[in-house]
């Protein structure tokens, strides 16, 4: 097993996907952001034609891509060529079981290591060899990472979601600070993942029940990421890369409309504390919200949003508050940026070529 995956070479791999799919976001996230802010008080107001209606699906159907890209060129980073359609199939399983973008690069760090596994131990006639890479490997890696994803990876998420839907069931009867902040902390905690999804659908339940005060938390909760971290680097500019703050330039217009996509790039380098940081601040600003009571007429928009809030100042009041909070115990806690992290960033700027993709070498600790 010694050639088949390195565990310090894991973060460059990670990073490489990273730096492939930074385009998607930005490029999807804006479009559909601009579509958004045509839409008025409601997506419906689009249509079904027209220029806000075709910016909004076209920006929509390029942020499904997000995971796929995602996993695919972590898989490509690590396994080359044979990795990559493979990585896109099993990137939209990923998207499929709602494991969100972690699902998408530990799918693709599985794909890898299975490629590289099938390069070291498969030997084929000289005669066919060339199927090796054409045929051999990306059926045996999808089929293999498919199954994976889906025995093992899919039945701890569903049990995983349903626990934590009971869980915000008997919270709804107690403390309305700790439900609004557990309601606010769920919408951020993994960024599209099953916990956001379960969030996401325990509040569209209740709005569609009157109950409008959670959807409120939601709305404010996912624009705290944004805003939040852009807060920390304005703290910190120190602890943070030159592509994350160029990252963060496109990642705030999105945040306007709640699209927190956009700062995952920056999450994905540093996931334990970017995430926790965002926890902190959407369980405050969550809590406040719910405390307050304010409700929202609107189930999305970000700012777009507010006007329909019960009391729209309160609302900018939980956004700040929160966004402060998240910037605060991130430039605290983030660690400074080093020479090297910025080398590897440039690095990272360069497309990397099949060649220099096949000389990394891989192998197990």
């Amino acid at each position: 097993m010694n050639d088949i995956i390195n565990i310090k070479e894991l973060k460059q791999h990670i990073l490489t996907g990273i730096s492939y799919f930074i385009p998607l976001v930005v490029g999807a996230g804006l479009t559909m952001a601009i579509g958004r802010a045509m839409a008025g008080s409601s997506v419906a107001n689009l249509g079904d034609s027209g220029i806000g209606y075709w910016l909004y699906q076209t920006g929509s159907l390029g942020m499904q891509l997000m995971v796929p890209m995602l996993c695919a060129y972590i898989a490509f980073s690590m396994g080359s060529k044979p990795a990559l359609a493979p990585g896109f199939i099993i990137g939209w399983v990923a998207q499929n079981i709602n494991t969100g973008f972690i699902g998408g690069m530990v799918g693709g760090i599985l794909v890898g290591i299975v490629v590289n596994l099938c390069k070291k131990y498969i030997h084929l006639p000289k005669v066919i060899e060339s199927l090796k890479g054409m045929l051999v490997i990306p059926f045996l890696a999808t089929a293999i990472s498919g199954l994976l994803m889906y025995a093992v990876i899919q039945g701890p998420i569903i049990w995983l979601m349903a626990q934590l839907t009971g869980f915000l069931q008997s919270l709804s009867s107690g403390s309305k600070f700790i439900y609004g902040g557990v309601l606010g902390a769920m919408a951020t905690f993994d960024f599209g993942g099953p916990v956001n999804k379960t969030a996401t659908a325990f509040v569209n339940a209740l709005y569609a029940e009157g109950i409008r005060d959670a959807k409120t938390v939601q709305i404010i909760a996912s624009m705290i990421q944004p805003f939040g971290i852009a807060i920390a680097c304005l703290l910190a500019r120190n602890k943070f890369t030159r592509a994350e703050k160029e990252t963060l330039k496109a990642a705030v217009p999105m945040g306007c409309f709640m699209i927190s996509e956009g700062v995952i790039p920056i999450a994905a380098r540093d996931l334990a504390r970017v995430v926790f940081a965002c926890v902190c601040g959407s369980f405050v600003a969550g809590g406040l919200s719910m405390v307050w009571g304010n409700s929202s007429e609107l189930l999305n928009g970000g700012f777009i949003a507010f006007p329909f809030f019960t009391s729209p100042m309160q609302g900018l009041i939980c956004l700040a508050i929160g966004s402060a909070v998240t910037g605060i115990v991130l430039a605290l806690i983030k660690k400074k940026v080093t020479d090297e992290d910025e080398k590897q960033e440039v690095e990272l700027g360069k497309e990397l070529s099949d060649e220099d993709l096949d000389n990394i070498e891989i192998e197990i600790m």
